[in-house]
């Protein structure tokens, strides 16, 4: 029996954003540009509800951890 690929069964990646954190570094517009876009002052948003699916969640999760502030923040599964 050849070998399968084992499906992810992790949950689905959720994060938020403290835009009173944010200085405005950009990092996670580069890593993630979807789900942080900069307004007009160069400051982060967070489009979306935080949810980030699989394919995502790489670029998502560099931006998390590239933020020098740490204004994003991973949100745990029991957190709404």
């Amino acid at each position: 029996m050849p070998d399968q690929p084992i499906p992810d069964q992790s949950p689905d990646l959720r994060v938020r954003l403290d835009r009173t954190l944010c200085d405005g570094f950009g990092f996670c517009a580069e890593r993630a540009p979807t789900y942080f876009p900069l307004d007009d002052w160069g400051y982060a948003s967070l489009e979306g509800d935080g949810r980030v699916p699989a394919a995502d969640r790489d670029h998502v999760h560099r931006a998390l951890l590239d933020c020098p502030v740490h204004a994003i923040i991973e949100m745990r599964p029991d957190e709404d």
